[in-house]
């Protein structure tokens, strides 16, 4: 028997028993989610293209031959199709309605938690299956992370710094005893001053980041300048050196740009390097612009969340618990997004921003209440 066929072979002792109640339970279930991750690919490949589409139909087809794999041990057990989990279903909904990156990090989590490894009916294939998968999804939800990654980056950095500063500056200026006015006008003014703040420091960081790039891109000036140079002098071949290439390589570059090659005569040295690639329109460093924008408008969304008590007049200890509350709230959701696309665990994030910014909101309460008994 061939090493595939083996591998194709269920893990169990007796595959001619008949299956318990149990067995079949099981069994259902994990039939009812492969037919909804298949149709989660299959609505995730409508609005992709290309490879991105090819790649998305045939981890479609994978989980189709899982199915099969299912339905041929159910048999006559099989019965009316079961609802899938409710993991399941969620990237069902997000997938037809969203078709987003949200979607490949968490199918990326699903397919790393297959349950598979340790099922005694599934083939050793099927495990197998399952752990590419997960790199595969891995790989997509890659390329839709770098797209998101400059000004989503600005846009959560700037909606939890909004977040905590706002919060610590409430809840440090309470404590010192000041009228709830007092609070209200210094969270305006915490809310204004960071917003702005931080919309200028990333319109700043992005352009330096990108003239930084710029300035290290070869120009085409060794086109213009060869057909001038001097031949027993030729300083062309220092530009070679000087951008890594190996002397053997520069010394064929430099014939190219003489005249004396008129081919590409090896594939590795293209005839134009200099030539800049086109820029994806979704690189990862982002626009200035985009990046401004999104800090500023992130940054004052979090930052108005502590003040809401108090515009809505509430005073005192009541405003300060529950403007804690709405910050943890939003804290414990950043965080999840922020799991959810890098791949971890949503909770863990989540719960690890609360600790952060409540407990630094916290310290400077404590501080608070030390100034304003010294200033008192």
């Amino acid at each position: 028997m061939s090493q595939h066929a083996k591998s194709d072979r269920p893990r169990q002792a007796d595959t001619g028993a008949a299956p318990d109640p149990a067995d079949i339970r099981r069994w259902r279930q994990y039939l009812a989610d492969e037919r909804a991750e298949a149709a989660v690919y299959r609505d995730l490949a409508q609005n992709r293209t290309g490879e991105e589409r090819a790649i998305l139909l045939a981890l479609a087809a994978a989980e189709g031959r899982h199915e099969a794999h299912w339905l041929k041990l159910l048999g006559d057990h099989a019965g009316k199709p079961r609802r899938a989990s409710a993991r399941s279903r969620l990237l069902g909904f997000l997938a037809r309605h969203f078709g987003s990156v949200f979607v490949l990090a968490l199918a990326q989590r699903a397919e790393g938690r297959s349950p598979y490894t340790k099922e005694p009916s599934a083939t050793p294939a099927m495990a197998a299956d399952e752990q590419i998968h997960e790199e595969v999804v891995r790989g997509l939800a890659t390329r839709g992370r770098n797209r998101l990654a400059g000004s989503f980056r600005a846009a959560v950095f700037g909606a939890n710094d909004g977040l905590v500063s706002n919060l610590a500056l409430v809840m440090g200026m309470a404590a010192t005893g000041v009228a709830s006015s007092v609070v209200l006008l210094s969270g305006i003014a915490g809310l204004l001053a960071g917003a702005f703040s931080m919309g200028a420091g990333e319109f700043v960081s992005v352009r330096s980041q990108r003239e930084l790039l710029a300035a290290t891109r070869p120009t085409q000036v060794t086109l213009a300048a060869a057909p001038q140079l001097d031949i027993e002098h030729n300083e062309l071949l220092l530009v070679y050196l000087a951008r890594g290439m190996s002397r053997e390589a520069a010394e064929h570059r430099v014939a190219e740009r003489m005249g004396f090659f008129s081919c590409d005569c090896d594939p590795s040295l293209s005839l134009r390097p200099e030539l800049p690639a086109a820029e994806d329109e979704h690189e990862a460093v982002g626009t200035a612009w985009g990046a401004a924008l999104s800090s500023f408008c992130f940054f004052a969304s979090g930052a108005i969340i502590p003040i809401l008590p108090f515009i809505f007049g509430m005073t005192g200890i009541g405003a300060l618990v529950v403007a804690a509350a709405l910050v943890g709230v939003a804290l414990l959701a950043t965080g999840a997004v922020v799991g959810l696309l890098s791949g971890t665990s949503p909770l863990t994030r989540g719960l690890r921003q609360l600790a952060i910014g409540l407990g630094a909101a916290g310290v400077t309460y404590m501080l608070g209440m030390a100034f304003g008994a010294v200033i008192a």
